[in-house]
């Protein structure tokens, strides 16, 4: 095997590795929420882990003005949707009124991995076949009864909780559109040659989120063990959005986004074990399906050299 398909291989495992650290950050950051505020969590979590990724380029012998060098459409074009996604997703997070709701906007968010590979065919000018729609069909079917994991959420019940709190929903929506574009413009606008800069936004994340959190207030009771999950959702987060990067731009794209589809199943296994929480029979039922439909959205969409900007 030649070294660039060694290379190709090795940032294609990191993608997938970046699912496994995410299906943590559900259990850690629900936990760390319900102790300080989801505001917080998140403000501590980025701030925490872009310091280390400032350290880490300090260590590498860069500096932040690294990121002069690279495409300005891809420095400012997708540090705007790494922000916004974070910020969307915390803000719908702390917006939901009771767990049932948190779930229903998970669910929201979780349509990024779909989202992500219809906006590659536009984007990045993949082409697919007509098993794309029954694809992602299957795999949403499955994300949908996984994250309910059996409970007597319905659609009815889904649209009238829509109506009682928009703001929370539209806001979930909008952070999954963010990482959907943010996968395939860091692939267009970066290149599979140059650097990335989640070390910069990292930090631009933690400040924006410490700026929303002293304007609002949230009830704080702060442990030992709060400042343990504050540390670890810091670790796993930033690694995990490291190895996503590398994955975006560099990997196997199409293969790792069919395989984040297991990212809410994978975060359900972590979030019962973790919060003890005894998951339902829907939860393998959601496995079958976000099986099927990841491998039938993955075949249906080809891998041809991504668009150049």
């Amino acid at each position: 095997m030649s070294s660039r398909n060694l290379q190709l291989n090795a940032h294609t495992a990191g993608g997938l590795a970046a699912i496994v650290l995410w299906s943590a950050t559900f259990a850690f950051a629900r936990s760390l929420s319900e102790q300080v505020g989801p505001l917080t969590a998140g403000a501590c979590a980025y701030l925490i882990g872009g310091f280390f990724c400032l350290v880490r380029l300090w260590w590498s012998g860069k500096t932040a003005g690294h990121g002069l060098n690279l495409s300005p459409r891809y420095l400012l074009g997708c540090g705007s949707l790494f922000v916004v996604y974070t910020a969307a997703i915390y803000l719908a997070v702390g917006l939901a009124k009771d767990r049932e709701q948190v779930l229903e906007v998970a669910l929201v968010n979780y349509l990024w991995p779909a989202l992500t590979i219809l906006f590659s065919l536009p984007l990045l000018g993949r082409k697919a076949s007509v098993w794309l729609l029954p694809g992602t069909a299957l795999a949403l079917g499955g994300v949908l009864l996984v994250m309910t994991q059996g409970t007597h959420t319905t659609w009815q019940s889904f649209v009238r909780h829509v109506q009682d709190n928009p703001a929370a929903y539209g806001l979930a929506l909008l952070a999954a559109v963010s990482w959907a574009c943010y996968s395939n413009l860091a692939r267009r606008w970066s290149g599979p040659e140059s650097e990335g800069a989640v070390e910069l936004f990292m930090p631009a994340t933690g400040v924006v989120l410490l700026v929303i959190r002293l304007l609002t207030t949230e009830p704080a009771d702060w442990t030992a063990r709060c400042v343990g999950e504050a540390a670890a959702l810091a670790a796993v987060t930033t690694v995990a959005y490291v190895l996503w990067d590398f994955s975006m731009r560099k990997g196997n794209m199409l293969l790792v986004v069919a395989c984040s589809y297991f990212t809410p199943l994978l975060s359900t296994l972590v979030s019962c074990a973790y919060l003890r929480v005894t998951p339902g029979p829907a939860l393998w039922v959601g496995c079958l399906l976000l099986v099927m439909g990841s491998l039938v959205t993955w075949r249906s969409v080809s891998n041809g050299p991504p668009r150049s900007s």
